[in-house]
């Protein structure tokens, strides 16, 4: 099974009855998607291939600086969820969860995740995108951007790309709601004032080169909707939600979504948390030799953004409440009818 492409710009340029039709059918690719695969590829008229480039080029220069200069811009006391977290702090979910490893057991080779020694061979830049509410509880989540020294194009930079793939986000989830039956903005209107954050990471293909490197190890994601742009190098691993494992390409001016946890409990299970792992292949090694033939960086950069609903909020099965909605009254009259039969009898 191939993973859809799916162009948004017939959904952003519908204005007529014909051209809705047509987008209505994009829609229901979007849930028909997220819901058998957990992940699909968009093309997005908005989000220029050379806007990726430019981001890449900035986090590749940053990712090389000395420890000692990164080390200005880590944040634990934010719990690293500003500024750099450095390599070897994110631990993957795999090495921790009994359930995940008791699962894995049943897998067939084929299809098992490498399975990491220890935490990720990764740093990562948290760089907050989007309104924040003016009083909250989680000064981490929603704390004031760190900027590093002597990156005058930095604010301007994350800024635009941050921007330009949130508002992919924001699209895809309003097509999922309309492929599934819900209010256009179902979704959409849980993303307001989310601690929404674009957080590439860094894995420096120098020191961990080797085939079979885990650079990120075998885990779901906690937030609605993750958003990948297109790395210089491959090795990510997804697993679909019949448990098959494939090797994400992603092609020339295309964005990868795949369904966080969030979406899961949104939609009582319709769509399931994709698993994914970053790993040094074949195909990255070899990418890795046309890349020192061509002296370019050798940090494999991911411009990812996850989409996070407001925290604190209360997430509800969001489908099951829309489309249950006749049996869900029927319920409630029978148990009134009930209480007063009880009340007459008492």
């Amino acid at each position: 099974m191939e993973l859809s492409v799916i162009d948004l710009a017939p959904y952003l340029s519908a204005n007529s009855a014909e051209a809705e039709s047509a987008a209505a059918k994009l829609c229901s690719q979007v849930s028909g998607a997220l819901k058998a695969t957990g992940a699909l590829l968009v093309r997005d008229p908005r989000c220029a291939a050379e806007l990726n480039d430019r981001f890449i080029d900035l986090m590749e220069r940053y990712f090389d600086m000395p420890p000692e200069f990164k080390r200005l811009q880590e944040r634990p006391e934010l719990r690293y969820q500003a500024g750099v977290l450095p390599e070897g702090v994110e631990v993957p979910r795999v090495l921790v969860d009994r359930a995940m490893q008791e699962e894995l057991e049943r897998v067939s080779d084929d299809a098992k995740p490498i399975i990491p020694k220890g935490p990720d061979n990764k740093c990562r830049y948290m760089w907050r995108i989007g309104a924040r509410p003016l009083v909250t509880r989680f000064k981490e989540l929603n704390s004031d951007p760190v900027i590093p020294e002597g990156f005058d194009e930095w604010k301007e930079t994350m800024n635009s790309w941050g921007y330009k793939i949130i508002s992919t986000v924001e699209v895809v989830a309003e097509m999922a709601a309309i492929g599934f039956g819900l209010p256009k903005d179902a979704f959409t209107s849980l993303m307001k004032q989310g601690p929404h954050k674009l957080a590439p990471t860094g894995s420096n293909l120098q020191v961990y080169g080797q085939e079979g490197t885990v650079l990120a190890g075998y885990h779901y994601d906690l937030n609605f909707l993750t958003i990948h742009g297109r790395s210089r190098f491959p090795g990510l691993n997804i697993w679909y939600r019949n448990g098959q494992k494939v090797e994400v390409k992603v092609p020339e001016g295309c964005l990868l979504i795949q369904a966080g946890k969030q979406i899961e409990y949104l939609t009582a299970g319709e769509c399931s948390a994709g698993m994914h792992e970053v790993v040094v292949t074949r195909k990255t090694v070899e990418a890795i030799k046309l890349a020192v033939e061509q002296n370019r960086s050798l940090w494999r950069v991911s411009s990812t953004v996850s989409d996070i609903k407001p925290i604190p909020s209360t997430l509800h099965p969001t489908l099951v409440l829309f489309l249950s909605w006749q049996f869900y009254t029927v319920c409630i009259l029978i148990t009134n009818m009930f209480m007063s039969l009880t009340l007459l009898i008492f």
